[in-house]
């Protein structure tokens, strides 16, 4: 039987949002390391896990790794492989179109995000977060240093800076919050929350790369933002 997670501390509607919205803020910013890494896309997707996780171990297992059936062992290794496949479609993504449109598309999956959320949560009801990141970020190394090989892309970097600040922001803290609030906020609230990531990502192409934002951006930012703020009403009155 696998071990339930220790007790949570009590909800807080505000602070669980303020937790997802600065997910999303950091899991943007991971594109621009990706570009100015000197190694492949896909490499550099096998790094962001590689190096975050030793740290992710280290604080998951501060009080023992929980006990785990073997159904969720496969939906773990599972949810890895599918993990690594879109996280390498997305960096192959940034080489290619501007920073907006490789999240957006990359984080197209928000649609579905309802449905998926209700066949996770059998893990994030079992696990507490921190085992559960460590875990699924095991499970998507291995595939992601395979593909890369199997591309030809330089896996060995020369300049480890862009790779340590993608492990930290987008794995260990952005990812680290977002499993976070997996178990806290509904499938919905979290998938239009993913929406963030185009616009913050979208800020800073056209601050770095000049990439300009037309009227569609604006208009999808500011949709966005409204989808955002009806979706919270009901918890707030709520809570």
């Amino acid at each position: 039987m696998a071990e339930r997670p220790p007790q949570e501390t009590l909800r807080s509607p505000k602070a669980d949002f303020a937790a997802l919205v600065a997910a999303n803020a950091l899991l943007a910013m991971g594109p621009l390391f990706v570009r100015i890494a000197d190694v492949g896309p896909v490499a550099s997707a096998f790094w962001r896990m590689a190096l975050a996780l030793p740290i992710l171990v280290l604080l998951a297992t501060r009080g023992g790794m929980p006990r785990m059936s073997r159904g969720l062992v496969v939906v773990l290794i599972l949810s890895g492989v599918l993990f690594a496949a879109d996280l390498a479609s997305w960096h192959l993504g940034i080489l290619r179109t501007k920073l907006a449109n490789a999240t957006l598309f990359g984080n197209s999956t928000s649609l579905l995000f309802p449905i998926y959320g209700f066949l996770i949560a059998r893990a994030r009801e079992t696990l507490s977060a921190l085992p559960l990141l460590a875990l699924s970020t095991l499970a998507s190394a291995a595939p992601l240093l395979i593909l890369a090989i199997a591309m030809g892309e330089r896996v060995v970097p020369v300049d480890w800076t862009p790779l340590v600040g993608l492990a930290l922001c987008s794995q260990v803290l952005g990812q680290g919050l977002m499993v976070y609030v997996l178990g806290r906020l509904s499938p919905l609230v979290i998938g239009l929350g993913l929406l963030t990531q185009p616009v913050v990502a979208a800020v800073i192409g056209w601050g770095i790369f000049n990439e300009h934002l037309g009227m569609a951006d604006m208009i999808g930012a500011v949709l966005v933002g409204l989808a955002l703020v009806l979706v919270r009403q009901p918890e707030v009155k709520a809570a």
